[in-house]
């Protein structure tokens, strides 16, 4: 539907305006202009309207969707309904597959790429086209791999994926689209500023210097996960091919999350936090660690951010033990010197839950706290330090491609009736655009914490 298409495009269009607005007016440290606030609200009057009519004719089109699987069910199940079609006085009764030996002019691949990527709307129509024809799907370790699935449906709820520390950061991140093609990302990035002077008297020389700038370069990685499975743990089982898919996902959003911290932007890898070249390092380094001691060098890492590049730091990350250690801390009468704000707290050096991940309502300092499971614990000489992050977010960049894309080739060990599933996505990262709005507390006092 042409007209849908262009709705969901002028609300795409809406939502990057209103993004622009609002992320100038946080750049630049002040509130919004009355002219800004104006188009903020007659955008949102109008994505309001747009909302409603994309869901009116969203519905349309899901109920004509149903409508033909309906049909590709009946036709794949051998039943005697057949599509007829008059053209030129000709009766076809019988269409090849969209994708098939008899239309070599499509590539399903070439489609998957092209409609989750670049957006192609011609391919999306033959993706769902062939998702229609392919109603009837049959898909594939073996039955051993999955005893705890091949169970009755009542008890099939108790599964769960494997635990992983997921993207907390990755979330916090600025995001953005990733570009059609190309597999790096260039930003530029201002080397030498202008200049200004009082002009020393009427029709004087003013101060004139020529900008300039240099780019800054990030790979385009791609993260990938695979299994190969058995048909029969998926037609006696229930609910595997799901579960491995969200397994799948998490282990690729959890590698993602890391390579933003830590990646070394070589070897494919993208150039993660810790990683950057000319950040504000603040060394913490005692034999005896007491929440006493770290605070001054978390407000070390706040102030060498504002100091240097004249920005806020809006963001702390740390590994959950050192969220524990600092909750765990008492003063000289044992009470816990991080509180709930429940508590009405007076003094206290953190406020927020004991309980939680990620960006769980802790603060340090009026900055909230993110707790990752992805942060080092391997650091310094002894090999058992964890580090803190202090960031400026807005200048964290992510480019994604919209979200993992899953593949399934049932014909590459088709004589084992083994199916492959493959994940991937697309993702760049640039830490970098001002190296000192990234503050790292690292040392010898943050040693394992005991409690």
């Amino acid at each position: 539907m042409q007209l849908l298409t262009q709705l969901i495009d002028e609300r795409a269009e809406i939502g990057e305006t209103q993004t622009t607005i609002v992320t100038r007016a946080a750049e630049e440290a002040r509130d919004l202009t009355e002219v800004e606030d104006k188009n903020l609200s007659d955008l949102q009057a109008r994505s309001l309207t747009l909302d409603s009519r994309i869901s009116e004719l969203r519905e349309i089109k899901e109920r004509n969707m149903a409508a033909e699987l309906m049909k590709a069910e009946v036709r794949a199940m051998g039943g005697q309904e057949t599509e007829t079609k008059s053209v030129g006085g000709a009766i076809v009764r019988n269409e090849p597959l969209t994708y098939s030996e008899n239309r070599s002019d499509n590539s399903f691949f070439k489609d998957v790429f092209s409609s989750y990527v670049i957006k192609d709307r011609n391919a999306e129509d033959r993706i769902n086209r062939h998702q229609q024809e392919m109603a009837i799907e049959t898909r594939a370790g073996s039955t051993g791999n999955f005893a705890g699935l091949v169970v009755p449906q009542y008890l099939t709820d108790l599964a769960a994926p494997l635990a992983r520390a997921g993207r907390p950061f990755a979330d916090q991140c600025r995001a953005l689209p990733l570009p059609a093609d190309g597999m790096s990302l260039n930003v530029s990035r201002v080397t030498t500023g202008s200049t200004a002077a009082v002009q020393a008297t009427e029709n004087s020389a003013i101060s004139n210097t020529d900008i300039d700038d240099t780019l800054i370069t990030s790979n385009i990685a791609t993260i990938a996960s695979g299994q190969q499975l058995s048909r029969q743990a998926i037609e006696r089982g229930t609910g595997i091919d799901q579960l491995v898919a969200s397994d799948m996902m998490l282990a690729m959003a959890s590698e993602l999350d890391n390579q933003l911290l830590g990646g070394s932007g070589a070897n494919g890898q993208l150039l993660g936090i810790r990683s950057v070249a000319g950040l504000n390092a603040v060394t913490f380094t005692t034999a005896a660690p007491t929440v006493a001691l770290l605070y001054p060098k978390i407000i070390d890492a706040i102030q060498q951010i504002n100091s240097n590049v004249f920005i806020p730091a809006d963001l702390i990350v740390m590994h959950p033990r050192r969220l524990a250690f600092l909750q765990a801390a008492v003063d000289t009468t044992g009470r816990p010197l991080v509180l709930p704000i429940a508590n009405v707290p007076q003094n206290a050096v953190g406020t927020g839950p004991v309980a939680g991940y990620g960006n769980a309502g802790m603060q340090i300092a009026g900055l909230p706290i993110l707790t990752d499971a992805n942060v080092t614990t391997t650091g310094g000489a002894g090999g058992d330090e964890d580090q803190i992050y202090v960031v400026s977010r807005n200048n964290c960049l992510l480019f994604e491609a919209g979200g993992p894309m899953f593949l399934r080739m049932d014909e590459t060990a088709g004589l084992n009736l083994t199916v492959t599933l493959v994940g991937y996505n697309y993702a760049g990262f640039i830490p970098n655009r001002y190296p000192q709005a990234i503050s790292v507390v690292a040392g010898t006092g943050l040693k394992p914490p005991t409690f």
